[in-house]
């Protein structure tokens, strides 16, 4: 960690509303690498991610993806990673050789934390035994399966490409590969779905026994097939009671839910995520990845990198397609829209150990949303009530200047 003295130069953003001090110290630092092709792009899908060719271009992204990460090495400060993630698109499609040479890479660049967490995202209609096996053994110790649904039906709705034996034989596929840490991916409010539907999927998967169920809303969003060809979505009030039941269930099993939509058994919630969502820092890389970087005089930058895949490999391109420094009028929102989405918040002092800002700048947002029951009156923490978390962003406009 990178110590600086109180004694630093102050730093003002963009329409400061008060001085922002020198970080203390820095917060964990994270890797998340993008990895843009799938083997078919689903109807409601908005990441970026690409329709792959019979060959992908493994070894120029993975020479690219090192280059992108040296031009990133000047904010790490001497930190390690504590955990990396490999996102998409569908990451299980390229060879354990590439992710090999790509992890050996990085960790020539950036000491790994003694106990790193390291998550691959799969889907069940692209990974063999083998293949997994390999994973494995490279020191990727966590996966990220994408089941969706286990309902045939359901899945042709979704443009899934598996079905949903080969869903069940995804979590004892994993398992047998020596993975005891492994999430499932399922959706729900699918077109045309019922209670006991959803209900069923939920089972299905608590009986697979991950250490993680990530269990979101399928919501329609613009740029997608679903956005300009809207499906027939259960009625709000089915919606009400496939989560107040599922979130009974969850419970009833062991899942405690610690995030908007995740729930893990005791000592399994995504570590990579929570650093996300305590305002930690992340170095993103890959077409399209976004990243949050720290500098101990108190800049915090995000980052986003060129999205499509063909530009990100073209040497006379930049990595980078753009910058932004966070202005002290945009830190209150920043912050608290990834803290609040914790069930049990963050503590107070983290406002001001991450942001550089003093709690004070929170003081009227604050008074506003204890007094409309959207954040819990409680000093020492950070916080929504029940409430707050079913209105979310109405508790979050109250920190919006």
């Amino acid at each position: 960690m990178t110590r600086e003295s109180s004694a630093s130069p102050l730093i003002f953003g963009g329409d400061a509303l008060s001085p922002r001090a020198a970080l203390p110290v820095l917060p964990p630092l994270a890797l998340y690498i993008h990895i843009p092709w799938c083997v078919r792009k689903c109807p409601y899908c908005d990441f970026n991610s690409h329709t792959a060719s019979p060959v992908l271009p493994e070894e120029e992204y993975v020479d690219a993806l090192l280059a992108d990460l040296d031009q990133d090495l000047h904010a790490v400060y001497g930190r390690e990673l504590s955990s990396i993630f490999f996102g998409g698109g569908t990451p299980s499609l390229f060879s354990a050789d590439s992710l090999g040479r790509l992890l050996k890479g990085v960790e020539q660049r950036i000491p790994f934390a003694s106990d790193i967490e390291i998550t691959l995202e799969a889907n069940p209609g692209t990974f063999e035994q083998d293949k997994f096996v390999a994973y494995r053994k490279l020191g990727i110790n966590r996966l990220s399966i994408g089941i969706q649904s286990f309902q045939q039906e359901k899945l042709e709705a979704l443009g899934r490409i598996h079905n949903g034996d080969e869903a069940v034989r995804a979590a004892g596929m994993a398992r047998q590969a020596g993975f005891d840490n492994f999430n499932l991916d399922l959706m729900h409010g699918l077109p045309n779905q019922s209670l006991d539907d959803a209900l069923a999927d939920l089972r299905t998967a608590i009986a697979l026994k991950p250490t993680h169920l990530s269990w979101y809303q399928l919501t329609l969003e613009p740029n997608t097939v679903f956005w300009n060809q809207p499906p027939t979505l259960p009625e709000d009030d089915t919606l009400w009671d496939i989560q107040e039941a599922g979130q009974a269930l969850l419970a009833e099993h062991g899942y405690a839910q610690y995030e908007v939509s995740a729930y893990a058994l005791p000592g399994r919630p995504a570590r990579h995520n929570l650093n996300y969502w305590s305002f930690g820092d992340f170095i993103g890389i890959g077409a399209g990845a976004h990243g949050k970087l720290s500098h101990p005089d108190g800049r915090i930058i995000r980052t986003w990198k060129t999205r499509l895949p063909k530009d990100y490999l073209n040497p006379a391109k930049s990595f980078k397609a753009g910058e932004k420094a966070l202005g002290n009028d945009e830190m209150p929102f920043e912050f608290l829209m990834n803290a609040l989405r914790l069930t049990e918040g963050v503590e107070s002092r983290l406002y001001p150990e991450r942001t550089g800002m003093t709690l004070e700048s929170l003081a009227e947002g604050r008074r506003e949303a204890e007094q409309s029951g959207l954040l819990q009156v409680e000093p020492s923490r950070l916080v929504a009530t029940e409430r707050g978390q079913l209105f979310l962003n109405d508790l979050l406009q109250k920190f919006l200047t």
